[in-house]
C-alpha cells in the first residue's frame, strides 16, 4: 500500500513540475503546430484535402483585411492550410 501512495505522490509531483502526467506523450514541435492548425481551421484530424480547403476559405472570408481582419491573420490561415495539406497521408515527402 505504501508503494501505491508513493507512486501516486511521484506522479502528482511530476504533473506539478512538468505540466503533464508521466504517461502522456510529449508532442514534437511539428505535432504541436499541426494541432494548432487544426484548431485554427476547425477541422478534425481525419479531415481530407477538400474539407481543409473549405475551412480555409471560410476562415479567410472572415479575417480578410477587407472584412476588418489583418494580413497576419490571412497569412496564419494560409500557413495552417499548407501545413495540414502537407500532413495528409499519401503525399510524397511526408
Amino acid at each position: 500500500m505504501k508503494l501505491v501512495v508513493l507512486a501516486g505522490a511521484i506522479c502528482v509531483g511530476y504533473k506539478l513540475i512538468t505540466g503533464r502526467w508521466p504517461w502522456e506523450k510529449k508532442l514534437t514541435t511539428r505535432q504541436q503546430a499541426v494541432f494548432r492548425a487544426r484548431q485554427l481551421l476547425g477541422v478534425e484530424a481525419q479531415a481530407g484535402r477538400e474539407e481543409i480547403l473549405a475551412a480555409h476559405k471560410r476562415l479567410v472570408a472572415m479575417v480578410h483585411p477587407d472584412r476588418g481582419g489583418t494580413n497576419d491573420q490571412v497569412h496564419e490561415a494560409n500557413a495552417a492550410r499548407d501545413l495540414l495539406i502537407d500532413e495528409l497521408p499519401g503525399r510524397l515527402g511526408s
